[in-house]
Formats: C-alpha cells, structure tokens, sequence
C-alpha cells in the first residue's frame, strides 16, 4: 500500500470546547486506536484531506510529538453542511498482524463479450480483504479483458497474492450481458434459411359458396 507520512500533536484537554477550538485553528481532532492505550490528538485540517479524500487505501506514517506509528484510517465524520473534515479515528497497524481493509475495484481491459455487442456492468465497487500491511495493495485491479458474453467474475474468482477475501465468495463483482433490445431483435429475427411465415394475399377471395 501507498504510504503517507503525517504529523500530528497530542491533545492537552479532550472535550467538546477544545475540539471547538482545534477546529477553528484549521486542525482537526483524531483518536488512534489499536495500541497499548489510546491517543488524542490532533492535526493540520489541510494535510488532513490529502489523506481522507482518496479512494485508495493509504497506510499513515503518524508521527505524534516524535512517536512514530503505522495507522490507517478507520472512521471518518465531515460537517454536515461541508465537506470540511471534523474527526478522524486512526487504527494502530502492526507490519507482522493481519489487518482487514475495504479495497477499491478497478476494471481492466475490454472484455471479449463488450466486442460482440454485449455490456459490462460493474456489481461491486469495494471489497474486504486481509492481509499483512505489506501485501495491501492501494486497490485492486480486475483484468476483465477474457469475459464472454453472459460469463461474471465473482469474489471468489479473484486470485490476490498474500491476501484473503471476505464476505460471500459468490457475490458478483462484473459480468457482461447482451442487452434486452438487442436480445429481443436476435429472437425476432429469424434464422438462415428458415422459410418466411406465410401470409395472406391482400386481393384474395373467399371461396365461393356451393
């Protein structure tokens, strides 16, 4: 995974009115979790967003007042009528323990199916995973150039190097489908060489009564 460093410093006073005050000054109050107990503390609002409004899973390089620690962002709370962020809690990675992580799906290639006509249709836009931090990828990338028309690609398919899927291996991550116009004109077209459906002459006569 992509790596960010980030400094911060440990809070005096925790409370409603210091985190009032923190936030006017353009910092942000955060909490690290994970470790031997927990931290309070609080850093610069700008250096901030940098970490929080990526798709990507980053590990933190937190650094509070010189104590240096591996984190990742666990929770995150915006003010409700701004994107300005107003809290964050950190969990505390170790490089040798497995942590569980939501990743990012990216889609690549052009599938077989898409070049006979057919859509893809991305299910599934994150997946949980673990691993060791080092196996952490930033995101995930599907190669999706071999799907046919009506084949899927469920997690369960996915081949991912030092680490683990979660959740229900047949949940659909992509498939390619015909889509229904073009399904239904195939079906109204009849097939080579099958004889066209006779119909009436528009001048024929009734027979005539005997």
């Amino acid at each position: 995974m992509n790596r960010i460093a980030l400094s911060g410093n440990v809070r005096e006073q925790v409370g409603t009115k210091d985190a009032a005050q923190l936030r006017r000054g353009k910092r942000v109050p955060c909490v690290l979790y994970g470790g031997q107990g927990v931290v309070h503390f609080s850093v610069d609002e700008a250096a901030l967003r940098k970490v929080v409004f990526t798709p990507d899973v980053n590990g933190v390089e937190l650094d509070i007042d010189g104590n240096k620690t591996l984190a990742m962002v666990h929770q995150k709370q915006f003010h409700p009528l701004s994107d300005r962020v107003i809290h964050v809690d950190f969990m505390e990675m170790k490089e040798d323990r497995e942590a569980r992580v939501q990743l990012a799906v990216r889609l690549t290639g052009q599938p077989v199916g898409v070049r006979k006509g057919g859509k893809l249709s991305q299910t599934m836009r994150k997946i949980q995973v673990k691993g060791l931090p080092a196996a952490i990828p930033a995101h995930l990338d599907v190669d999706v150039s071999e799907l046919d028309v009506n084949q899927t690609i469920h997690v369960g398919d996915l081949k991912l190097t030092g680490l683990t899927t979660l959740g229900r291996q047949e949940d659909v991550v992509a498939s390619v489908k015909m889509p229904k116009k073009v399904e239904e004109a195939a079906a109204a077209t009849p097939a080579a060489g099958a004889p066209a459906a006779a119909t009436p002459a528009a001048d024929a006569k009734p027979a005539a009564k005997k």
